[in-house]
């Protein structure tokens, strides 16, 4: 190879972004030999095509990849090396969930105060409806808060509430044993997630708090802790109190709901509720001159058009419970011979577009 195509060590350190004695390491290994060294002085040189297998190779030891695996990836086709990328990924985050419990439970021993115990209930109740509250979280950088569920027990009930700004998600349970004092906490939403798989294989769960956790006690299984947010969860129940009367209820089939939600092309849906002829929830694509679907319903109070971003509307009906999902909604009337325009339906004390809200089902 000319030598105006060849980079010493130096320059090829700065084109794939490691350092000069990582270089030399790698070279010493076998996976990335110097394509020539210059017999006198001992200088490395690197070719131009060497850039992406080294620049690949500082992503995969980002990733703290072993050098074996490593080496096995840049020599594998791309399906296996995607796989052998996958199988890193996943044994990097196992690894990471059990050191996570581990640091739970020595910080839990590092303290005197027992844990608080709050209530007891059905995995599998408690599963789901971890599962559908948290449909209502998001990941935004700098507000953890948002992607977490609120917990709060009485003697009575608890309650899982989780908000984006955009949506709200609450969900009552009834405990099989009455919780010993009334407790509040935001948790962590991610690690609820990956608890849900666990919460749902156990008959009862006691739910136990700590100072800065949360523990999901299961007969049979390994505990699951999860750390609580000192950040401050939204007031939703201010939000709610604000909300006006709801001018229209309505009562649906879920799946054909769902069904007509999911065949439907667009972004933004209009629900049109009227009275005329059978009680009818029609679907129509806002914006557009299309007829619609039009769904059996139960309906009271007035005539009613409202759209709805389709992202907010479909989480919000896929996660009801039961066969059929009850729409309380507010907006402008309509009438057969002039459409209102859509028109949103609630007006939350801080800002947010338009969204539906479902009242919990207790079990």
């Amino acid at each position: 190879m000319p030598n105006f195509e060849l980079m010493p060590l130096g320059v090829f350190a700065r084109r794939t972004g490691l350092t000069a004695s990582a270089l030399r390491f790698y070279a010493d290994s076998g996976l990335l030999p110097p394509v020539a060294v210059a017999p006198v002085s001992g200088y490395r040189y690197y070719g131009a095509d060497q850039v992406v297998r080294a620049a690949v190779l500082r992503q995969l030891r980002e990733m703290a990849m072993p050098l074996a695996a490593v080496e096995a990836v840049l020599d594998a086709e791309p399906d296996e090396a995607s796989r052998l990328i996958d199988e890193h990924v996943a044994k990097v985050l196992g690894d990471a969930a059990a050191v996570q419990q581990k640091a739970a439970s020595i910080k839990s021993s590092l303290t005197d105060v027992p844990s608080l115990p709050i209530a007891v209930l059905k995995g599998p109740v408690l599963a789901d409806a971890i599962e559908q509250v948290l449909t209502a979280t998001a990941r935004e950088p700098g507000m953890p808060v948002l992607g977490a569920l609120r917990v709060e027990a009485t003697q009575e009930a608890v309650t899982l509430t989780a908000t984006d700004r955009y949506r709200l998600a609450t969900r009552t349970l009834v405990p099989a044993e009455a919780a010993a004092a009334t407790w509040a906490a935001t948790v962590d939403g991610d690690e609820l997630r990956a608890a849900i798989a666990e919460i749902r294989r156990s008959a009862l769960v006691r739910l136990e708090a700590t100072p800065h956790g949360f523990w999901l006690r299961m007969a049979d299984r390994e505990d699951r802790h999860c750390r609580l947010l000192s950040e401050e969860f939204p007031d939703y129940r201010l939000m709610l109190a604000s909300l006006p009367e709801a001018t229209t209820r309505v009562t649906v089939s879920k799946d054909l709901l769902l069904r007509a939600l999911e065949e439907h092309p667009g972004e933004r849906i209009t629900l049109r509720v009227t009275h005329h002829g059978p009680n009818v929830l029609n679907v129509l694509v806002a914006e557009a001159e299309l007829p619609g679907v039009p769904l059996t319903a139960t309906m009271t109070g007035q005539d009613l058009q409202i759209s709805f971003e389709l992202i907010t509307l479909y989480p919000a009906v896929s996660t009801a419970v039961g066969p059929d999902v009850m729409l309380d909604l507010r907006g402008n009337r309509t009438s057969p011979s002039r459409s209102a325009p859509p028109t949103a339906a609630i007006s939350p004390p801080w800002p947010c577009p338009s969204s539906p809200t479902a009242q919990p089902e207790q079990e």
